[in-house]
């Protein structure tokens, strides 16, 4: 064991470190007051923008592909042209007697007794046209097995897209975006003003509409019946969606 030579070594070596440890404590304290510096001033940034007020107009939208004056017939024959290539049934109406008249026939013939109804003007009123059709409200929070054995729903597009024959759905509810996949069939109403050339051209429109609260910004875009094809390259109808889409345009000429 090594001793001391002086008995005051030790009572210098423990001053010595006393004084160290001082000194790192209050170099401690420092660095604390700088972070709570640092801190005061974050917070006095968020204070400031809390208060302000910021511009609630969205971004302009690039164009991505360039619009042209295509006339509403002509986008009307586009859209069905695509729609009937990817098997879907676009019918064109010039006005509602004809297009319910329509209507009432596609259900005796498809033997519908119950619909899901998006809680929209037109649907409503195209739902509400047909005689021994029972309507059934979309719920909001639904329950898929109350709603399977329904055989058709009725939806209303915010948009429709001429060159790939899409419907543009916007769903305020789980209900709504349901109604879009459940049921075997689903007939979908628009007017010929909601025909866009492409999805840039109805960019503005969607947003305008999906960017509401009660919306929740959510949109399906539906491009004929549900295809799906196996390993064999055979088109199969129906797995994972409808297995039919009809598309009523009213107001085409």
């Amino acid at each position: 064991m090594q001793c001391s030579s002086h008995p005051g070594n030790g009572v210098k070596q423990w001053f010595t470190l006393s004084q160290d440890l001082t000194t790192r404590i209050e170099k401690v304290g420092d660095e604390d007051t700088g972070t709570m510096g640092a801190r005061e001033v974050i917070l006095d940034r968020i204070r400031k923008n809390l208060g302000s007020v910021t511009d609630e107009n969205p971004p302009p939208v690039p164009e991505v592909w360039p619009r042209t004056q295509t006339s509403p017939a002509d986008l009307a024959r586009r859209f069905a042209e695509e729609l009937r290539a990817v098997h879907g049934e676009p019918l064109l109406h010039r006005d509602w007697p004809g297009l319910q008249e329509d209507f009432q026939t596609l259900v005796e013939k498809s033997g519908w007794r119950e619909a899901l109804v998006m809680d929209r003007p037109l649907a409503w009123q195209l739902a509400n046209s047909a005689t021994g059709l029972q309507t059934i409200a979309i719920p909001d929070i639904p329950v898929p097995r109350d709603l399977e054995t329904i055989p058709v729903s009725i939806l209303e597009a915010e948009c429709l897209l001429a060159d790939t024959g899409s419907a543009v759905v916007v769903c305020r509810n789980p209900g709504e975006r349901l109604a879009c996949y459940l049921p075997p069939a689903c007939v979908i109403v628009a007017t010929v003003d909601r025909l866009c050339e492409h999805l840039p051209a109805a960019w503005d429109r969607i947003t305008r509409v999906a960017r509401q609260p009660e919306c929740r910004g959510e949109c399906v875009i539906i491009t004929g019946p549900s295809r799906t094809a196996d390993i064999e390259k055979i088109l199969i109808l129906g797995v994972h969606g409808p297995k039919r889409l009809v598309v009523y345009l009213i107001g085409a000429e």
